[in-house]
């Protein structure tokens, strides 16, 4: 299971835009091995949407996960820029600095930038 779990993305969000994105833990079930992923959206109109998306996709791998927070993603493909910034309403606010640590291994060639405001 411990190779499921190696296999799951780190990163998955859209490659354009201003969105909503969650800071997952990920599990094997009845396991110690886990590891931390961000997913991100525009099609979700608020944060739950997509822990609504992502859970059954990791339940049916046999994995359980859990959301750390959330908040917004500014990407700008064309300038290679990613921007963390704000808070989820539901889940509260992620730990930015450890999201912009996972984009940064998806996009390595970007400068990424995070804080703590609201906008």
């Amino acid at each position: 299971m411990a190779d499921a779990l190696a296999k799951i993305p780190v990163v998955e969000i859209d490659s354009e835009g201003t969105f909503k994105y969650i800071l997952l833990t990920v599990k094997v079930k009845d396991g110690d091995v886990h590891k931390d992923i961000v997913r991100g959206t525009k099609s979700a109109e608020y944060h739950n949407h997509i822990f609504e998306k992502v859970n059954p996709a990791m339940e049916s791998l046999g994995m359980e996960c859990k959301c750390l927070g959330g908040g917004k993603i500014e990407h700008n493909s064309q300038e290679k820029k990613l921007r963390v910034f704000g808070e989820s309403t539901a889940f509260g606010k992620a730990d930015h600095s450890v999201s912009a640590e996972k984009l940064k291994s998806a996009f390595s060639d970007y400068e990424i930038t995070w804080s703590d405001d609201k906008k």
